[in-house]
């Protein structure tokens, strides 16, 4: 093939539900391929943030570069349309190194954000969304649809009447960018280019699924998760969103007394497998994904994303 017609470079991108073996699989294949890993984490951006976080150990970080962990502070606000941009970057620093990428991690829409791109809406305003919500308080319910159905009807049409969080940023686009925030989204996404992506998805055994969810919830508490989550609050206050993510926020209901350790720790595994049915109902909507029916950590699961790996890459040579 003549440098004029060189491919572009490989991004494998590693889907699936919370504990379903994704980070073994990323170290095989990075150790195999000299590649680098990217998570696609909303909770792994945040450093202190430990224990209840499932991010890989510091002996894993140390065999293979790791990027977008530990970027944040707790108090830090961080969107997916900051992890696209960050993310982005790695992937071409890591391509300048003649180093495969490999994105990991169980954020559908952060994935979405680097693959497909966010629409170039304006910065969100923390004023402005402060007036909204304070004159949503004075008025009566709907205050918030009436308003966004005089600015952007089409918006209104979509959004439930209750869903103040989307009514807000709604309101906050058609105020900020003069036009209604449905025809920014018609303006178009900034989609990823210059990469070919290979989507391998993760799809485990349900009940095996389920089990190691349990036993992993109940891991963190066992190894100080109500601890770690004091001394966080010790030092950022109740207020960061992040302490709302799943396993902090039993944590937190626990050292206020609302829950017994066992009930906390029940909450969380509970969450955990509900929030494993939406990845997956998410992920089953990205194009183009070979599913293994495994767990990362299966030898053969691994011999086989292995095997999808180079034949990609022998058929770019």
């Amino acid at each position: 093939m003549s440098h004029s017609q060189q491919p572009d470079p490989l991004a494998v991108i590693l889907l699936g539900p919370t504990a379903s073996g994704k980070t073994a699989l990323s170290l095989t294949l990075a150790e195999k391929f000299s590649g680098e890993i990217v998570s696609c984490d909303s909770v792994a951006v945040y450093r202190e943030m430990e224990i209840g976080t499932a991010k890989p150990s510091i002996t894993e970080r140390a065999r293979i570069p790791h990027h977008l962990i530990d970027v944040y502070t707790p108090n830090d606000h961080s969107t997916a349309g900051d992890y696209s941009r960050l993310a982005r970057i790695a992937l071409r620093d890591i391509s300048a190194r003649n180093h495969l990428s490999i994105v990991t991690g169980g954020t559908g829409l952060y994935l979405r954000a680097l693959t497909e791109g966010l629409f170039a809406g304006p910065q969100r305003s923390p004023d402005l969304r402060l007036r909204l919500e304070h004159s949503a308080q004075r008025h009566v319910p709907g205050w918030l649809h009436r308003i966004l159905t005089r600015l952007d009807p089409a918006s209104a049409a979509r959004i439930h009447a209750n869903d103040a969080p989307k009514l807000i940023r709604a309101i906050e686009v058609s105020l900020a960018a003069r036009q209604p925030i449905s025809e920014a989204w018609k303006q178009g996404r900034d989609r990823l280019t210059g990469f070919q992506l290979l989507r391998i998805g993760l799809d485990p055994d349900r009940k095996g699924l389920y089990a190691r969810i349990d036993a992993r919830a109940k891991t963190m508490f066992d190894e100080g998760l109500i601890d770690e989550t004091r001394h966080l609050i010790s030092r950022y206050g109740e207020t960061p969103r992040a302490f709302d993510s799943l396993g902090y926020k039993q944590a937190r209901a626990a050292l206020r007394g609302e829950m017994t350790l066992p009930e906390a720790i029940a909450s969380a595994q509970q969450g955990h497998r509900n929030y494993a049915k939406r990845q997956l109902t998410w992920f089953r909507r990205e194009p183009d994904v070979l599913w293994l029916r495994g767990f990362g950590d299966d030898p053969i699961i691994m011999d086989e994303a292995v095997r999808a790996v180079q034949r990609v890459l022998s058929e770019s040579d």
